[in-house]
């Protein structure tokens, strides 16, 4: 695997919001960013970056999306290396091939904000599923700025401080290794805070629920402190929620600069899927949401 980060592009908002985020991070990284465009099919209609106007049909507008989408990129990022591609075949299966070779898969979503079930049978949905390397989702009118908090001026602009990182952590899925070091490095390349949020039942006795609450904090606690003192410079603050930290993760998302959460390979009836507490996630989620395997 070479060290990038790797966009998928068709030309819609939700895309090129992703292309803009994606390059942010990989400047972040100190990697090179790769765009690919993939399929036979034509990309959507697009504002391109520059301006000019979209080919006419016939022209080979993927080649255009891409160096549409690239030099305005490179103008914004100096010293980033970018490199553009076409990838041949269904744009899912292309796209998780892509992602084999990459550091992490950027890509837009329609379905961030919208209705229930708006990912289902989308590419984004289908290359999600069965990824083994880290996705992310950005909504369209997502950009980097919107990673920082407003300064005394009331703008993000103005250099704020970074938004929190936000990581939703299943108990069930520790130690989940993959997925921690994916959060706490996103929090120290951003110089943001860690806020861990973590889902869990009650009991119906008193008693009961004090022992459940403290096994569950030391439990959490276990697996975060080898994470402190490899990135001994992220503070981080731990949330429990009763029950699903799915809309607690949704809620905090209007605040955050990146959601992380976690998807083990549970087959289902009609393929793989996602996990109830990253699905809902995705649909409501107002920030970017990093989506780590943990196979």
């Amino acid at each position: 695997m070479s060290r990038n980060v790797t966009v998928g592009l068709d030309g819609s908002p939700e895309s090129i919001a992703a292309a803009d985020w994606a390059a942010h991070e990989a400047s972040l990284m100190a990697v090179p960013l790769r765009l690919v465009h993939a399929g036979d099919q034509p990309p959507h209609s697009y504002v391109p970056f520059a301006g000019e106007a979209v080919p006419p049909p016939g022209a080979d507008r993927g080649a255009h999306l891409l160096r549409e989408i690239q030099v305005p990129l490179a103008r914004r990022h100096p010293g980033l290396c970018i490199t553009s591609e076409r990838l041949a075949g269904r744009p899912a299966v292309a796209l998780v091939t892509a992602a084999r070779d990459a550091d992490l898969l950027v890509l837009g979503s329609r379905g961030l904000g919208r209705t229930a079930g708006y990912l289902l049978g989308s590419v984004a949905s289908a290359v999600l599923a069965r990824a083994t390397r880290p996705v992310v989702l950005v909504r369209a009118g997502t950009g980097a700025a919107d990673e920082r908090r407003p300064d005394t001026r009331g703008t993000a602009s103005g250099g704020g401080a970074c938004r929190d990182v936000v990581l939703g952590l299943e108990l069930h899925d520790l130690p989940a290794d993959a997925l921690l070091e994916f959060a706490f490095e996103s929090a120290a390349r951003r110089s943001a805070a860690l806020r861990v949020a973590h889902g869990w039942k009650p009991e119906p006795h008193a008693g009961a629920q004090r022992e459940r609450a403290a096994r569950t904090e030391e439990t959490v606690n276990e697996a975060l402190r080898p994470w402190q003192e490899k990135f001994p410079g992220v503070e981080v603050t731990e949330e429990a929620v009763i029950g699903s930290a799915g809309p607690h993760l949704v809620d905090s998302s209007h605040e955050a600069s990146l959601i992380v959460v976690g998807r083990r390979n549970r087959p289902a009836l009609v393929g793989p899927h996602i996990g109830p507490v990253t699905h809902q996630v995705l649909r409501g989620s107002a920030a970017p949401v990093a989506v780590v395997p943990l196979d």
